[in-house]
């Protein structure tokens, strides 16, 4: 089977890495920088920009691909997938129509709206600075302010959390007042991810990400520093009716894009906020969270391109999809200054990978001596694994510890005293 990976990130080096433990499997990369760990697996590689689609296409019929896994968010909304199932090439992601559950959030909350799924926020959808900043002005609390479109998870402000009310304004003047004013959510963030043929869905374990660029949760907003899963596949602050319901929401907005005639396929991320009410939906994702997928993949037991088969095909509900009974904690290491002005060009040693410890290569340059060197995003992702937390944890930090350069990363991750912090915030609220 050959198989077609689109898609240059850490994400989809976790991709192509559980691919590969299929040994019948090629994988078919496109990319638009090297990433030398999918490099190494792939056995063909064009370097392009992510959503040309007609060029992607051409790579796919000349190298006779069977399927296609499309990692990022850009080229769905490009129309990737419409163009490459056009020519009988089955994939593992949504139809440009029903990617718009990430890439258009507005048409998300409507939906939502329109067909009274559980969880939705109370929100306004805005065109005009002048609109958004009426309704800033009448509404008596705190909002989340959200551009319309792709941000790369870094565009949200959160009012009483990033910015005061005058910065709120600005911040909406910045965008040009196309944005979606939210209620602020209060409480635990936790992050499902699931696969999906049109009609059924198979959850994954549940994943925690850490958005903000320091410890203790402080800084800006980033494409996440970090992320963990326990052993059961649960989260301490999130209850069994907890996640029951948060599964219900993705399988109602499963059932209304098929109802709206955009039936959805592939990974459909739900990123949901635990608050006092229970899950309330923070966004939809329509393909594998960056670091969340290296979590759940790491941990995959099932082959995953009998997934993909089975996804495309519409036979997931009888899929074997299985996942080991472990924790896992994911650190990322970043350039110095990342997010904001990071500091590309240094370069980074490796040192003694624990042997319960996985290394995904993400935003990196390997150069021609073998040497690497950070570019302008997140570097290296060490996955951790354990029977527990603390032993994943303990594994992730050996091995970023290990790390010479001019990088840093988020030594709080995955460690008892956070997922402490979080149960009694949880147990606080309720």
């Amino acid at each position: 089977m050959k198989v077609l990976l689109i898609g240059g990130g850490g994400r989809e080096h976790a991709i192509a890495a559980a691919l590969a433990r299929n040994g019948d499997v090629k994988i078919l990369s496109v990319m638009g920088k090297k990433n030398p760990g999918i490099f190494r697996l792939a056995e063909q590689t064009l370097l392009c920009r992510e959503t040309d689609v007609s060029g992607i296409l051409g790579f796919a019929k000349r190298t006779c691909a069977d399927y296609a896994v499309i990692g990022p968010e850009a080229p769905l909304e490009a129309g990737v997938v419409d163009s490459l199932e056009d020519n009988d090439i089955p994939c593992l992601g949504p139809s440009r129509a029903a990617a718009r559950l990430e890439t258009d959030k507005g048409f998300c909350r409507e939906m939502m709206e329109r067909h009274n799924v559980a969880g939705c926020p109370r929100y306004r959808l805005c065109h005009t600075v002048d609109e958004a900043l009426a309704f800033l002005d009448d509404y008596d609390g705190d909002l989340a302010i959200k551009p319309v479109g792709l941000t790369g998870g870094k565009g949200v402000r959160i009012m009483g959390e990033q910015v005061d009310r005058s910065g709120a304004s600005a911040y909406i003047r910045q965008l040009g007042g196309e944005v979606v004013l939210e209620e602020r959510l209060i409480g635990e963030e936790f992050t499902l991810q699931a696969f999906v043929d049109g009609k059924h869905i198979v959850p994954m374990p549940l994943v925690q990400d850490h958005k903000r660029a320091f410890e203790d949760d402080s800084g800006p907003n980033t494409g996440g520093m970090g992320s963990y899963s326990m052993p059961d596949h649960q989260l301490p602050f999130v209850t069994r009716g907890d996640f029951e319901r948060a599964l219900a929401i993705m399988q109602s907005v499963v059932d209304v894009m098929a109802k709206e005639g955009h039936p959805y396929k592939g990974i459909l991320y739900g990123q949901f906020m635990n608050t006092a009410e229970g899950p309330k939906v923070i966004e939809f994702n329509a393909r594998f969270g960056d670091p969340e997928a290296m979590n759940v993949l790491t941990l995959l037991r099932s082959d995953f391109a009998t997934i993909v088969e089975a996804v495309t095909e519409g036979t997931l509900r009888t899929a074997n999809v299985s996942f080991a009974p472990a924790a896992t904690v994911c650190k990322y290491i970043v350039p110095e200054g990342y997010p904001d002005n990071p500091h590309p060009g240094d370069m980074v040693t490796v040192g003694q990978i624990h042997p319960q410890t996985k290394l995904y290569y993400a935003n990196v340059e390997e150069r021609e001596d073998g040497s690497l060197a950070t570019l302008t995003s997140r570097t290296l992702a060490f996955v951790g694994i354990g029977g527990t937390l603390a032993e994943a944890e303990k594994a992730a930090e050996a091995a970023v510890s290990s790390v010479q350069g001019k990088i840093r990363h988020r030594k709080d991750i995955g460690t008892e005293a956070l997922l402490k912090k979080r149960c009694e915030h949880m147990r606080a609220l309720r």
